[in-house]
């Protein structure tokens, strides 16, 4: 495999989507990074000698800052790209990036963080239930998911980044997919000989996240500090409701974000995720995590070893389960153990692995999906 792209939807934010890329990136240092829109100044800070290619969105005036606007163009942007002569094509996607069009004879391997939540499972989370939903599925919702279903075609291989967006995958794609889970820098985030001083949420502040029942859960312990990173839409409304033991951070660089987890009793993570990577950083530190029933960070999380997992999400469950952290111990050197296997080294490795194998029966003609089927039981996670 000489001739190698990597695709990723859009290079305007630096989240665990952008931080996989970059890791996928150190395993082809010389690959090309196409992408939709891309930050200038995001990618002299992160990502200084990548040759990344971007749309001709990129030259729209105001692109970098509205582009959620222009998803309904998208499909046809990522479908203009030409690469031919590629050997092997890695596909970043959470939104669109799996949709390039490769040669017959170029292997298409995706990391999918997720299909896209906002056409698919949590589309009322997004987009309301009223007026404006009805005119926006009318107008290219649907026709979005239709396309996301045909394009899925052009990848050979899925690689999912939990089991849970692995069933996604299998949902709306009918296809399997491996599951190998993010890599999480083990080597920055470390424990700290502190004691805990408060608990933590990290996250964007908007509905679907669940932050006010977080929120209001501590009212029931006003001794007990909640620090809350993270910016959006609910902020105002949220600190206007909230007790005077929270305590908003806003955004905060990963110096910071690494003393708030090490000072942490335990970090609350309510909503339905893809994988949950603020439980394992927080796990990476030593500290627990407090998690909903539903989605990727219930696959991180092992009841009352490295945390606790919330039979419902409610004021009082959280409150049951504030209350056992403060009244229980959790081992900080049996947590951080647990994630020890994150590492950014080893899921190289990995995912160096499953591109080999692919590359082998990819090249003898056979099908990969069937292969993995042939594996017995699906997802498989790759180790």
């Amino acid at each position: 495999m000489e001739r190698v792209a990597l695709v990723h939807d859009w290079l305007v934010t630096w989240r665990g989507g952008e931080r996989v890329l970059a890791v996928l990136h150190r395993i082809w240092p010389r690959a090309p990074v196409y992408t939709l829109i891309a930050d200038p100044r995001l990618l002299a800070r992160h990502l200084p000698d990548v040759r990344v290619c971007p749309s001709p969105l990129q030259r729209w005036p105001g692109a970098r800052r509205y582009f959620r606007w222009l998803l309904p163009l998208f499909p046809y942007w990522v479908e203009r790209w030409d690469l031919s002569g590629y050997d092997l094509v890695v596909s970043s996607s959470h939104c669109v990036a799996k949709g390039v069009i490769p040669d017959p004879d170029t292997l298409h391997v995706c990391y999918i963080h997720t299909p896209m939540r906002y056409v698919w499972d949590r589309r009322f989370d997004y987009w309301g239930h009223g007026p404006r939903y009805r005119l926006l599925e009318y107008a290219f919702l649907h026709r979005l998911r239709r396309w996301d279903t045909v394009s899925a075609a052009r990848v050979d291989l899925f690689v999912a980044n939990s089991r849970f967006v692995a069933r996604r995958v299998q949902k709306y794609y009918g296809r399997p997919a491996l599951v190998l889970h993010p890599p999480i820098r083990t080597d920055f985030f470390q424990p700290a000989d502190v004691a805990p001083e408060h608990f933590l949420v990290v996250s964007a502040l908007v509905p679907y996240k669940r932050i006010e029942v977080v929120v209001e859960a501590f009212r029931a312990f006003p001794r007990v500090p909640l620090v809350v990173v993270g910016d959006g839409p609910l902020r105002r409304t949220l600190q206007r409701r909230a007790p005077p033991n929270v305590r908003w951070v806003g955004r905060v660089d990963d110096e910071v974000l690494r003393t708030l987890y090490q000072r942490a009793h335990a970090v609350l993570l309510p909503a339905v995720e893809d994988f949950g990577m603020v439980v394992a950083e927080a796990h990476a530190c030593g500290r627990p995590a407090i998690v909903g029933p539903r989605g990727g960070a219930r696959e991180v999380v092992e009841p009352d070893v490295t945390g606790i997992v919330l039979p419902e999400v409610s004021v009082p469950a959280l409150q049951a389960a504030i209350d056992r952290v403060l009244t229980g111990r959790f081992n900080k050197d049996v947590i951080r153990a647990r994630v020890e296997t994150l590492g950014e080294t080893a899921f190289q490795t990995r995912f160096q692995a499953i591109v080999q194998w692919a590359w082998t029966r990819f090249r003898a003609g056979r099908a990969l999906d069937e292969e993995l089927r042939l594996l017995g039981g699906l997802p498989q996670v790759a180790d």
